[in-house]
Formats: structure tokens, sequence, C-alpha cells
């Protein structure tokens, strides 16, 4: 459940972490593998592993911010529920999507089950994705990104954040699937 006025689990050592703006320098190139990763999904209790897709279908990352359970970024907020919303469409395409938070495990359970996702959600409290894929950083989380890597593991397209474009749109997502060579 959403509040605005719940700030508990706000300061942690996350928070301070990632508190001064650092600009996204992500240098992932299309037409390139992009790094693998092991993280644990908090629907399933499995792990996963990125490379673990490859050959079998093409993945869309959703790398988002969500401060805590209770606390989550204007922006994107409302791209998740629309993930969440779409997420068979993606599927009916052969596509997984991987939504990756920075919140701790126990953080992650509570939001997977109070927005009732029906995608893996994955825990990074490390931060070490995001750091790994050179997101940045500010207010207290990493920013957010989406890339979407085809059946190879080869990343076909990709979304930073910035003020003006906050997530790639579900259109825009979408498309980029339909475009994908078989």
């Amino acid at each position: 459940m959403v509040t605005s006025s719940d700030f508990s689990g706000l300061l942690n050592r996350r928070f301070l972490q990632n508190l001064l703006p650092v600009p996204a320098t992500n240098q992932l190139q299309i037409g390139h593998r992009v790094p693998d990763f092991e993280l644990l999904d908090m629907i399933s209790g499995q792990p996963i592993r990125l490379s673990s897709y490859r050959g079998d279908r093409p993945v869309v990352l959703a790398l988002t911010r969500i401060f805590t359970e209770k606390q989550y970024c204007p922006f994107c907020y409302p791209h998740i529920k629309a993930l969440n919303d779409n997420y068979e469409a993606f599927v009916r395409r052969g596509t997984e999507i991987l939504m990756i938070t920075s919140t701790d495990e126990n953080q992650s359970r509570m939001i997977a089950r109070d927005l009732g996702l029906k995608m893996p959600l994955l825990s990074d409290s490390t931060c070490g994705i995001f750091r790994v894929y050179n997101l940045g950083q500010a207010l207290g989380a990493p920013l957010p990104g989406q890339f979407l890597l085809d059946k190879r593991g080869v990343l076909q397209y990709k979304h930073l954040f910035s003020f003006f474009d906050h997530n790639a749109s579900i259109e825009t997502l979408l498309t980029a699937v339909d475009q994908l060579k078989p």
C-alpha cells in the first residue's frame, strides 16, 4: 500500500550511500551483451541468473526506484504498475520482465505482495547491479533504467532516467520487443 506520510525505514545505509546526485554514465552499447548477474526473486524465492535466459527468450530488465515498502518514487510507481498491468502482453510476445529494486529482501517481499506483482521482483539491496550498469543515483536511491535483451542476451534497446523522460513507456517497450528479429 502506498502512503505519503510514513517515512519509517527511509533513513538507512542504502539511502545515505545514494543521497548525493550522480548522473548515469551507462556505457552499455546496443549490439553487445550486458553484465550478467544473479539475484533472488522475491516472488518465487529462487535465484535468477540473467544468462539463463540466453537462447530461450528476450528479457526486459526494469531497474526501478523504490525507497521503502511504503515510499515509492513518484515517477517509478506508475511505471511499476503499468509493467505489472501489461505483463501478459510481454509474455504473449515470449518476453520476460525482470524488475530489479534496491530495497532489501523483506521490503521487496512486502512490495511484491502489496502490489500483486506477476513478474519476478529481484532484490539488489547492495545496489551492485545498479552500479555495474552505471545508472547513477539521487535522493537516496539509484536511478531507474530499462534494457531490452534479445534471445542471445544482446542489448537491443536501453532507456536511462532523465527528468524529462523518466521511464520508457509500455508502448515503447512493446514496440522494441516487436522489432526483435526472430
